[in-house]
């Protein structure tokens, strides 16, 4: 018998990768996802694989699946930063209810559940890199602190529901994370600069350019989480790339490798802005025996060929 994967936020950028990972490795993999911020199109070339079923729900609401699950990935929430003033009652519903509702399942279903946490749990860090154990400096009534504390209060749920009543859990804390299937209009910087970067657009960069992200692509984010899922490690583990950028570099490579005309465009910076992130990976490193294989040039090359087939 094929294992069962239930995975929430499937026709997200993530998610949609996910389901295609595992349907590879012959799981039999049941997605969900109510379209606020994922896309159809992302998975409907998988509706004719018997392995795959989809249910359209919003998991903030109780979830009921027949028959046997043997593992949950939770990977539902808006995660962009365009979404945050437009969607921030249900970026908070789902990562409470919605969590809520998963562990249940979990419990239910005796089910191991992975959920998809987030670098943001951190804030604008007073420390660097960032190691697991930083407890973080969030501004809870700013305007990112919808997705934030939301992303925080769903890890306090996962351990309360593993101490409490021993589900099986792993949190993976995600670091920026790139690819094909990001929306063109989720404001986040890749498909940002590179839909400018095409219609030879100036690039915006906000303050000087001088703050730092590490962006780690897609195909090695998932095979750090399905790792992790593999793994008896119940403590967070950060899932990113070590190599920083700032942004102002990461607008001229993609400039570079676009063959665009563009400039440079500057921006006052937006309020709570991370000034600098990048993760450590030594947990990663040690106990997943993991770290990022695809570097910057060849990920972004990907991404923007994507993108490009995307809009002929």
């Amino acid at each position: 018998m094929k294992k069962t994967v239930v995975i929430t936020g499937a026709a997200g950028f993530i998610g949609s990768h996910l389901c295609r990972y595992l349907l590879e490795k012959d799981y039999s993999v049941i997605g969900i996802d109510n379209f606020i911020t994922g896309q159809k199109k992302n998975i409907e070339a998988l509706f004719s694989n018997p392995d795959f079923n989809f249910i359209e729900h919003d998991i903030t609401k109780y979830i009921d699946i027949t028959g046997s699950v043997d593992y949950i990935m939770h990977f539902a929430s808006p995660a962009s930063p365009i979404d945050f003033p437009k969607v921030p009652i249900q970026i908070l519903k789902v990562n409470a209810l919605g969590t809520h509702n998963v562990m249940g399942l979990a419990k239910e279903k005796k089910a191991r559940v992975l959920i998809a946490s987030t670098s943001e749990v951190y804030g604008d860090p007073l420390v660097h890199p960032q190691p697991e154990t930083y407890l973080g400096n969030v501004n809870p009534i700013g305007i990112r602190g919808v997705y934030d504390e939301a992303k925080r209060f769903a890890e306090s749920m996962t351990m309360a529901y593993h101490r409490i009543h021993g589900v099986d859990t792993r949190i993976m804390r995600i670091f920026n994370t790139y690819g094909p299937h990001m929306r063109g209009d989720d404001g986040r910087v890749v498909p940002n600069f590179i839909l400018q970067a095409f219609q030879n657009k100036p690039l915006t960069v906000y303050g000087d350019g001088s703050q730092t992200r590490s962006f780690c692509y897609v195909s090695d984010n998932i095979e750090g989480g399905y790792r992790l899922l593999m793994s008896d490690y119940t403590d967070p583990v950060n899932i990113g790339s070590t190599f920083e950028i700032t942004i102002l570099e990461f607008a001229q490579l993609i400039i570079e490798l676009s063959g665009s005309k563009s400039e440079i465009r500057y921006e006052p910076l937006p309020e709570g802005d991370p000034k600098m992130r990048r993760p450590d990976l030594s947990r990663a490193n040690n106990i997943l025996q993991w770290k990022p294989m695809v570097g910057i040039r060849d990920g972004l090359k990907a991404t923007i060929n994507w993108f490009r087939d995307e809009l002929q």
